[in-house]
């Protein structure tokens, strides 16, 4: 095991904080909120929710895939659809009404999928592919700071705005792959533990 793979999480509990992460992006979005807000926190939900599934996709699935195939052929067609949503996002203006019902409609894919992730393909690759998930973590966490590094001031301002008591501590979304790597040890709970669909669904209309 390399150095980089003692230090950075391991690959589901990089998942695990992706999905705490863009959870916690939904909870920030407020039908109130004024149309820059509302861009900049849809947009960094979309660009985090982009990274994560390329980093399945070109890592996690294709070690998964001789365990669970077909329940990484039902994840990558989720993928899409959250794509396909997202793609919707960036065409709209936050001052049309279609876009709360998008970022809503966004939330829903996310939260079947997490919903599909940790239920059932996070618990089989810990128990199959246990040795592997540290190294496979480390290459999560190098392809993740070669994805995001176009996006910097982008992400940043995204985090500004959605986080902004911590915005400076972390540095934005640029410092978002460092973000993991001095949260190596952490196993966070579980954000299908930690937030109730039924609230979300209030606060987004």
């Amino acid at each position: 095991m390399n150095v980089m793979s003692r230090i950075m999480p391991d690959a589901t509990s990089m998942i695990r904080m992706d999905h705490t992460h863009v959870v916690a992006m939904f909870h920030r979005y407020r039908l109130d909120a004024s149309p820059a807000k509302k861009r900049a926190i849809a947009n960094g939900i979309c660009l985090a929710l982009e990274v994560h599934a390329k980093l399945e996709e070109e890592i996690f699935y294709p070690a998964m895939r001789k365990v669970d195939p077909d329940l990484v052929d039902k994840s990558i067609p989720e993928h899409n659809e959250m794509r396909r949503v997202i793609a919707t996002l960036r065409e709209m203006e936050p001052t049309d009404p279609a876009f709360d019902r998008s970022v809503m409609e966004l939330m829903r894919d996310v939260m079947r999928h997490v919903a599909d992730e940790e239920t059932m393909l996070l618990p089989d690759a810990e128990r199959v592919l246990y040795d592997q998930l540290p190294e496979l973590g480390a290459r999560m966490t190098q392809r993740r700071m070669q994805l995001v590094a176009p996006h910097a001031g982008e992400l940043a301002l995204a985090s500004a705005r959605t986080f902004p008591g911590i915005a400076i501590a972390i540095g934005g979304l640029m410092a978002f792959g460092l973000y993991f790597a001095g949260r190596a040890l952490a196993r966070p709970a579980s954000p299908l533990r930690r937030m109730n669909p039924r609230l979300l669904t209030a606060r987004l209309g």
